[in-house]
């Protein structure tokens, strides 16, 4: 979707009073005890990790990638280059950029700045819900506000359900029992967003070529089984599409 000088700001009342603002809000509400569960788990990590509480609480609210968090904190503690925590970081979550690249149809019509701040809230959660609730993003008509009020609707209470929650870990590390599974409750979530996008055979072998690629590449490191994992299932799936697409194409002709 292209501008073509319509523009919108982020603060347009048109988008916050949308009903797909409250939709996608309502959506979220129902994953955000599993995402609330595994920012919890994050945030008594990051506390028992031994960086100072200032340090951990900053990372925390501005970072906003457990991924990412994770694998820089062990590097900062033995004091690695600071250019080797970015590139740990980045390795992590070089996942974003596809996700960035499917989403960004929704979000043309705001200026850079709006963009740039929509690039921060995007998440894996947000990402996956985005795209259940529009899959054809290439084909938002640039006046059409609804799927980028359903992403805000999304993605400001995930950020706001994620980091009360990894705030409240931090501050009662310690306290709450391993036994409890919460970091388990998270990946619960996003197996069960999974399995509402698998809609029909080409979804469901792009996933299972994307899961056997990320327990192939299990050794990586900083995590880069799951980068290669995202790129195989993404490329997958658009190889079955564009196949499908063809021989329709060619029964008709």
């Amino acid at each position: 979707m292209r501008s073509h000088g319509f523009s919108i700001s982020l603060m347009d009342r048109r988008l916050w009073c949308h009903p797909e603002r409250q939709q996608g809000t309502r959506a979220m509400l129902h994953a955000l005890p599993g995402v609330m569960a595994w920012g919890a788990v994050t945030g008594m990590v990051m506390a028992q990790s031994g960086l100072p509480l200032w340090g951990v609480v900053l990372m925390s609210l501005t970072v906003f990638a457990a991924s990412a968090q994770l694998a820089a904190i062990p590097l900062m503690l033995v004091g690695a280059p600071l250019w080797v925590v970015w590139l740990a970081a980045l390795c992590v979550n070089l996942r974003f950029v596809i996700f960035s690249a499917q989403l960004r149809p929704f979000v043309m019509v705001l200026p850079l700045r709006w963009r740039l701040f929509c690039g921060y809230l995007v998440a894996d959660v947000s990402y996956v819900m985005q795209l259940a609730r529009y899959p054809n993003g290439a084909e938002v008509h640039e006046r059409e506000l609804g799927p980028l009020a359903h992403l805000l609707g999304l993605s400001l209470p995930n950020w706001l359900g994620w980091n009360v929650a990894a705030l409240l870990g931090i501050a009662f590390a310690g306290q709450l029992p391993a036994a409890w599974g919460l970091a388990f409750a998270g990946t619960l979530t996003l197996a069960g967003l999974l399995a509402s996008l698998v809609r029909d055979g080409r979804a469901a072998t792009a996933a299972v070529l994307a899961g056997c690629t990320a327990v192939a590449c299990w050794d990586l490191p900083f995590r880069l089984n799951m980068v290669i994992a995202v790129a195989v299932g993404v490329a997958s799936g658009l190889a079955l599409e564009a196949g499908a697409r063809g021989r329709t194409e060619g029964r008709v002709t």
